[in-house]
């Protein structure tokens, strides 16, 4: 083709450049004029996108958990439905379990993944497989409210529970009784086995955190320090901190290892919110054991750094109490469960 013969370009018509380092895109125009924008920041996880919004509940959602591997997600609340939800691509909801008849206050999962455990206002507890997504056994023992359930780290079929009966229960996956029953003063609101499933740690309106000794199903030491209730607590990865959430406003990060000195509350956290509510907000500790995450009634999920106690991230997004919040096992992800019904999706990092 001649050169006259070429076509002139349009006045504006756009050539890219090349990528600048600094992530703008610069894009020249015939005119001699330069159109740019910035790109968005290089993304950490393989997520759709920096932020995914997942709804179909009808009612507050109390508590979400990422599947040990990480591909999908659990979620209940008050509407008494176990949603699971994939983690990549369009963070569809392939699954629904039903059976509880009253608000479904905490669920977790095995250590193998195979099962979901729940903990109910209808008194109950259940056993779910999570591939056929059938209810495999319904747990009774407790006379009043579930609180809260939590799994053992060694062997899939241990867990235990706690309730406004003021009492723990144990129990073995393959029985529909409490192996053991620990009676408390107060309801519990919070439970976690202890890296080795030797020990049980408890708490509720009572504000201290009780350490039980299985063997003996007595209290091996009693963690004072909180001011207030305590909604949640979670074992860091090594087992050797406990995270606690309390409606004194703080979180507090305890030694719980054999020996430690008698002062076991190494640091405290603050910045998020408890309000009149009175939700039971629960705390997770990330992967690498360098952050902890907790939701707030100010609707806003926080992050700290362990190390420094700063808050890292103050996310915002929900329109109601952010009631969980819980780390991916594998990637930058977060994920928050609100009374608004909604779950977010989101990158860190």
């Amino acid at each position: 083709m001649a050169m006259a013969e070429k076509r002139r370009a349009n006045e504006m018509e756009l050539v890219p450049a090349k990528k600048q380092k600094t992530g703008i895109l610069a894009v020249s125009g015939n005119a001699g004029q330069v159109a740019g924008y910035a790109q968005g920041p290089e993304r950490t996880s393989s997520l759709l996108s920096p932020i995914m919004l997942l709804t179909g509940h009808s009612g507050d959602i109390f508590s979400v958990r990422f599947h040990p591997e990480g591909q999908f997600l659990a979620s209940t609340g008050f509407d008494r439905q176990i949603l699971l939800w994939n983690t990549y691509g369009e963070c569809e909801n392939f699954a629904m379990m039903t059976g509880h008849t009253g608000a479904v206050m905490e669920l977790c999962f095995s250590t193998d993944g195979d099962r979901l455990y729940t903990a109910s206002t209808d008194k109950t507890l259940a056993i779910w497989d999570v591939t056929s997504g059938l209810r495999v056994r319904k747990l009774r023992g407790h006379s009043t409210f579930v609180n809260c359930v939590s799994s053992a780290r060694r062997g899939p079929t241990l867990l235990c529970s706690g309730g406004d009966d003021s009492t723990v229960r144990i129990w073995d996956g393959r029985r529909k009784t409490p192996t053991s029953t620990l009676q408390t003063t107060y309801q519990v609101t919070a439970v976690a086995f202890n890296d080795t499933a030797e020990q049980v740690l408890s708490s509720g309106l009572d504000n201290e955190v009780k350490v039980w000794d299985l063997r003996k199903n007595a209290v091996l030491y009693r963690m004072k320090g909180h001011s207030d209730t305590v909604t949640g607590m979670a074992l860091s990865p090594d087992g050797s901190y406990l995270l606690t959430n309390a409606m004194d406003n703080s979180l507090r990060i305890w030694d719980v290892r054999p020996f430690a000195p008698s002062e076991r509350c190494l640091k405290i956290l603050t910045g998020h919110q408890h309000n009149f509510e009175k939700n039971l907000l629960r705390c997770d500790w990330s992967p690498d054991g360098r952050k902890v995450t907790a939701g707030s009634s100010d609707r806003h999920v926080y992050i700290w750094d362990t190390t420094s106690r700063r808050i890292l991230y103050k996310l915002p997004g929900h329109a109601g109490s952010v009631n969980d919040s819980r780390f991916h096992p594998n990637e930058p992800i977060l994920a928050s469960a609100a009374s608004d019904k909604q779950i977010y999706l989101g990158e860190i990092e």
